[in-house]
């Protein structure tokens, strides 16, 4: 014999499913467009069927269905898909800072242009050739002097925009490890509140989702691993342990940096770090290079015959006095840039004596590119500037009119120079000339740059195909889930209507039957 209320049951159960499958899917509409939401599904099952209730066992055959019950309610999510998806982000972290950074230095350079160094060199060179032409002329002292304040100003101010610059990653650093922490201190409590409701057998599906947006958060910045246990994400770093359940340890910049290259092998903070001390920090080392060794840098000049070379001059090791000093051949010499070579000359003053140094250092220490400064008493006195190598009579004066000092000045542009470091690094070409030199530097850059934004390209092409990949399977498709909407509003009607009809029928048997002859 049948149980008289079980279709009642029956729908019922029917009833209480169909709702939580439409309830879940306002929610999936709900959360379309929420960042990290993975789409969730109801998952149902026949309940257990009955046998037909008796006083022995029933002759009908099989069983009586019971209906339809949802076991849990589970997100759709593919944990291969993120774990592909943070290692791209990793390396998309990484090289979007660098690529970000060498965009900053070419703006810094700001090759080719009108007002960039190598153009401030070319008049630099242009003002010394203009003054040989007219030894005497107080215009092209003055020109030559505005110029050569020019071009240390110049190379002083990138200087001093790399260092900028390399404070700003510096800050950055410290920005991002305070969000790293943030991030790792939300991580551990997500894991303490999805343990504690998974506890109860319930599913915190949006909890899972929130954790997995900020894990992919981390992942941007630095390189992580993410092991899922029962009591969360465990996360590290190479061998540092970050996350460990409802655990978390703080990180400080310092402790990064020591780990650069060991444990930080990508992300944003290694990107950080990486143009930090290698990029900025090179195009500064190149920079102090090419302005010391305009200064300072050694290569050979020919002095003409008939060069009156200052009394006690010490040149290749040979010190000159006396007669010696006026050369009757041609005679090549080693010279230490610009600043030796102005000193072999002299300026317009008598009695004769040597030129000063052309360049000298803002801070007494060894000439950098921003301690690069024209001589103060070349900046004062245009007159202090040497262009004549020949005294004559006696007393001895300088011949005004001689321009060798000058020429040979102008002749540097395509002179070829060793260069030297202040610091002893090595330099980006060890001989050339210094257009040359900094051609080297900008191609360098631009060569680099290139690369950069090549594999930010290609980053960008694996996350987007990942990404796709991972949506293709958690995202929300509207079309889906209005198809599901009409779906389970079918079912639920029809149980709806089943209801009714057994509760018609029961009202039949209960007011109807048993009547007859009252």
């Amino acid at each position: 014999m049948r149980s008289t209320f079980h279709s009642i049951e029956t729908a019922k159960r029917a009833l209480f499913t169909q709702q939580a499958a439409i309830q879940t899917t306002g929610h999936n509409i709900a959360n379309a467009n929420t960042p990290g939401y993975s789409r969730q599904i109801v998952n149902m099952q026949a309940t257990r069927p009955i046998e037909a209730i008796g006083m022995s066992h029933s002759t009908a055959p099989g069983q009586l269905g019971t209906g339809v019950e949802f076991t849990s309610i589970t997100r759709i999510r593919e944990q291969f898909l993120d774990s592909q998806y943070r290692n791209q982000n990793m390396d998309q972290g990484k090289w979007s800072i660098q690529a970000d950074t060498l965009d900053k230095l070419e703006s810094i350079f700001n090759e080719p242009n009108e007002t960039g160094i190598r153009t401030l060199f070319d008049n630099y060179w242009k003002a010394w050739s203009d003054l040989a032409k007219d030894p005497e002329n107080v215009t092209g002292r003055k020109v030559l002097r505005e110029n050569a304040v020019a071009l240390a100003d110049s190379i002083n101010l990138a200087s001093k925009q790399l260092s900028d610059l390399s404070g700003d990653l510096t800050d950055n650093i410290s920005v991002k490890v305070n969000q790293i922490n943030t991030l790792m201190g939300n991580i551990a409590n997500l894991n303490q509140e999805i343990a504690r409701i998974s506890a109860y057998g319930d599913d915190p599906n949006d909890l899972k989702d929130q954790r997995d947006l900020l894990t992919d958060q981390l992942s941007k910045i630095v390189n992580i691993t993410v092991t899922d246990t029962p009591q969360g994400y465990n996360i590290s770093m190479g061998g540092t342990s970050l996350v460990t359940g409802q655990d978390f340890t703080a990180v400080d910049a310092a402790g990064l940096q020591g780990a650069f290259g060991t444990d930080l092998t990508s992300g944003e903070i290694y990107g950080m770090i990486q143009s930090r001390d290698r990029y900025v920090k090179d195009y500064q080392t190149q920079l102090d290079t090419l302005a010391n060794s305009l200064a300072n840098g050694e290569f050979q000049v020919t002095l003409p015959a008939g060069t009156v070379l200052p009394d006690g001059i010490t040149l290749d090791g040979v010190t000159y006095t006396g007669s010696a000093r006026t050369l009757s051949t041609p005679l090549t010499v080693t010279v230490h840039g610009v600043n030796e070579l102005h000193r072999m000359g002299y300026p317009l003053q008598n009695p004769p004596a040597p030129g000063v140094d052309f360049f000298v250092s803002s801070d007494g220490g060894p000439i950098t590119a921003a301690a690069l400064r024209l001589n103060p008493v070349i900046a004062n006195s245009p007159d202090a500037i040497a262009t004549s190598m020949r005294t004559a009579g006696t007393p001895e004066k300088v011949v005004p009119g001689n321009n060798t000092l000058a020429l040979l000045m102008a002749n540097l542009k395509d002179t070829k120079i060793n260069f030297v470091s202040p610091d002893g690094s090595t330099p980006l070409i060890a001989s050339g000339t210094i257009d040359d030199y900094y051609r080297a530097l900008i191609g360098q850059l631009g060569v680099q740059s290139e690369d950069a934004h090549r594999q930010v390209d290609n980053q960008d092409a694996l996350l987007a195909q990942i990404d796709e990949r991972r949506q293709s399977v958690s995202g929300v498709s509207l079309d889906e889930e209005m198809s599901d909407l009409i779906k389970f509003q079918h079912a639920y009607n029809a149980a709806a209507r089943c209801m009714t009809t057994f509760d018609e029928m029961l009202d039949r048997i209960i007011n109807s039957m048993g009547t007859v002859g009252r």
